[in-house]
């Protein structure tokens, strides 16, 4: 199944199906009816210092990755509990983040650290 990906700012869809938050802090401005978010993956996003330190930084995505992805090997059940979740999904699922940045974020990440591993 392909997960699709969709700023927290942009409104919701039917076309989204099961919207899953993949971000650690909520999305500033947005309130949660507006989100309309079904589960919220905190544990699955990057940390605050790898976050912070990658800073939507293009020259630094393939560090940013292998971070990020040495982060989700160690997570501790977060990625298996999100697997389960998208693997029980009867329709689409939309990892929803927050970034202006559409190609270099933590989301898009994710996706490709999920169907790389599969």
């Amino acid at each position: 199944m392909a997960i699709l990906l969709k700023r927290a700012y942009d409104p919701p869809s039917r076309d989204d199906g099961l919207r899953i938050l993949v971000e650690r802090l909520w999305p500033r401005g947005v309130s949660r009816s507006t989100a309309r978010i079904d589960a919220w993956v905190r544990d699955a996003a990057p940390s605050t210092e790898l976050r912070r330190w990658f800073s939507h930084r293009p020259e630094r995505w393939p560090e940013f990755k292998r971070r990020y992805f040495r982060e989700l090997d160690e997570s501790g059940g977060a990625v298996d509990r999100l697997r389960a979740q998208i693997d029980s999904a009867a329709g689409p699922v939309t990892f929803v983040y927050a970034s202006r940045e559409m190609r270099f974020n933590a989301a898009t990440a994710l996706r490709e650290y999920l169907e790389g591993s599969r």
